[in-house]
């Protein structure tokens, strides 16, 4: 049992070690030779436009479901008049990028995996390199590029929608003014708070995006292999934001105590 156990982890540790040499070669090929401006436009748009409905309404209802569940908590303490502040800063540092990066994995990490897939396994990306066109560059580049931009850009539209659904919550349901409630947002929003959840995003966007391309790129069994490939990208994709969160959370706590905050 502990054997078995211990070979899945060394092979977990593998993948993901795989996985972030893909991204970063991804990367640098972008910082070396760009990505085509009109297939990065494709992708941001398949990545960014095309979610922002459904950024839109997840944003609200998280904003409105923050104030509802932190108002019980700071009723105890009296404090009711800051729940637009506190509800703000958590979405911000957590909920948020993590919301964003969940709609992200459903609605672009799947369908990026299962069309690097069936490329893949039609051997259209090997009649790519045939032809001397790079396949990361031209298929893999933008894909992880617009995936990391939509991924910053959404967690601002949501934040701003969930400030609306929040204080339109927090009137409907306390009686709180909504001028009241934003009021509250900059003495409890920081800098720190916006630099942390801006680069949560950003991480969350690189590792969403490295694991779908990675997966799409090197998928095999055909059709039912992609579909495997998909699976997997999107497990892998929602364990690994979670587990990155604790880790950049962790961290950044350390760092602030560190230097006296």
């Amino acid at each position: 049992m502990l054997a078995r156990f211990t070979e899945n982890l060394k092979s977990k540790v593998e993948n993901f070690g795989a996985v972030l040499r893909f991204g970063f070669q991804a990367l640098r090929l972008v910082a070396t030779e760009g990505v085509p401006p009109r297939l990065l436009t494709e992708q941001l748009f398949e990545c960014g436009v095309k979610a922002i409905p459904t950024t839109l309404v997840s944003g609200f209802f998280v904003g409105a479901i923050m104030a509802i569940q932190i108002e019980l908590q700071l009723r105890n303490f009296g404090a009711e008049g800051a729940v637009g502040g506190v509800a703000t800063s958590v979405t911000i540092r957590n909920v948020g990028p993590v919301l964003i990066g969940f709609i992200l994995v459903g609605k672009v990490g799947a369908l990026t995996t299962a069309v690097l897939g069936t490329m893949r396994v039609t051997d259209q990306i090997d009649a790519l390199t045939c032809l001397g066109v790079d396949p990361i560059r031209m298929l893999v580049a933008p894909r992880l590029i617009a995936a990391i931009i939509s991924c910053f850009l959404l967690l601002t539209i949501g934040l701003i929608v969930s400030v609306g659904g929040g204080s339109a919550l927090a009137w409907l349901n306390f009686g709180t003014n909504p001028w009241h409630y934003i009021s509250q947002i900059p003495k409890f929003v920081s800098l720190e708070s916006l630099l942390t959840g801006g680069f949560k995003s950003l991480a969350f966007g690189t590792l969403l995006g490295s694991v779908a391309c990675y997966q799409g790129y090197w998928a095999t069994g055909g059709a039912a292999g992609v579909g495997k490939m998909v699976r997997k990208a999107a497990i892998n994709s929602l364990v690994g934001i979670i587990v990155a969160d604790f880790f950049i959370s962790w961290i950044i706590s350390h760092f602030l105590r560190g230097i006296g905050h």
